[in-house]
């Protein structure tokens, strides 16, 4: 890439001279650069083995003091913005296409398998670029505007939400599901049943694009999650506690979570743990005696001391208010 457009397509200021005026690749990793190259200076201590190392030009954000007038010092205002903005430049050569969809879509794929076609990202630009700097032509990407960055790309397909009913399943509790998809049967996956409708549009996207892949264990993505525990709130193994928080930190699931368990749970008692300000919610709970109300996250667990349930749907906190109790290790005879 010419210098002149590193310099247009960053919005940056080039603070020398310098007798370069074009580059072989931009990097991002000091171990990766080779002579010609222009380093992206993320890691600012790495500068100088990147000039060892042969870069070209070195792009920065914090006061660097130029030690080579010959390459091109380049100072960004953000690094992070000008590399999307670079990568950005880089995929308008790739006949690749970019589909959107939401945060359970893209975290169900990224513990799948699929043939080197199809990129399910997330992360920091940082972690992106690397994944996509050298894609290949006819690939495939998939991510979420709410975890990565949209700009990043110049034009997006968005997933439709429809339910695909391509799924059969054979057998359930609330947090596992056994289920048979193109002929193959899939025993005692760690998914809830509440997420298949989501396995469902990714499977019918990889039907779709012709996408090699193979499941694996599912693990849980930060969304109805579910802890079991004991009457003191120590965390006990999968499946041994008729007492289980699950966890939810973002509201606009909650309400389909409400309705799954009250249609699947119909023989527990339940109660549902929210945050003092979402007014809303609280409103929509018709039986208040299950409702719990929190100001401050370390208030949860004395209320639901309080309580006798079977689930508790904690909304808007995740697993780590149970560190404040002491793990005492199992014995024989602490089953609950």
């Amino acid at each position: 890439m010419r210098l002149e457009n590193v310099l247009a397509l960053t919005h940056a200021k080039l603070l020398n001279s310098p007798f370069v005026s074009n580059f072989t690749d931009i990097v991002f990793d000091v171990k990766n650069v080779k002579r010609g190259d222009l380093f992206m200076a993320f890691d600012e201590s790495s500068i100088e083995d990147a000039i060892l190392n042969g870069a070209y030009g070195i792009v920065f954000s914090k006061p660097t003091q130029i030690s080579d007038s010959e390459i091109a010092w380049i100072k960004v205002q953000n690094l992070e913005d000008a590399l999307t903005r670079l990568l950005r430049f880089k995929l308008l050569d790739k006949n690749i296409k970019v589909y959107e969809t939401n945060e359970i879509v893209l975290k169900l794929a990224l513990q799948i398998v699929t043939d080197p076609s199809f990129i399910a990202i997330s992360g920091n630009i940082l972690d992106i670029a690397k994944q996509l700097w050298n894609i290949e032509e006819t690939s495939y990407i998939l991510f979420c505007p709410n975890l990565s960055d949209k700009n990043i790309f110049t034009q997006t397909i968005e997933l439709s939400n429809t339910t695909y009913k391509n799924i059969n399943i054979i057998e359930q509790t609330l947090f596992e599901t056994s289920f048979i998809y193109n002929d193959i049967f899939y025993e005692r996956q760690l998914i809830s049943p509440f997420f298949i409708p989501y396995l469902e549009i990714l499977l019918h996207l990889f039907k779709h694009l012709k996408v090699d892949f193979r499941l694996r264990k599912f693990s849980p993505i930060g969304h109805f999650e579910a802890v079991f525990t004991n009457k003191r709130f120590e965390i006990k193994e999968f499946g041994t506690s008729d007492k289980v928080l699950i966890f939810e930190k973002s509201s606009t699931l909650v309400e389909s979570q409400i309705t799954f368990l009250q249609n699947e749970a119909t023989w527990a008692k339940i109660v549902y743990v929210v945050p003092y300000h979402d007014t809303k919610l609280i409103n929509k709970i018709q039986n208040k005696e299950s409702l719990i109300v929190y100001k401050n996250k370390n208030e949860i667990l004395n209320a639901l001391r309080k309580h006798h349930f079977n689930f508790a749907l904690v909304i808007g906190a995740d697993k780590n208010i149970l560190e404040s109790v002491v793990q005492i290790q199992p014995s024989l005879f602490d089953f609950k």
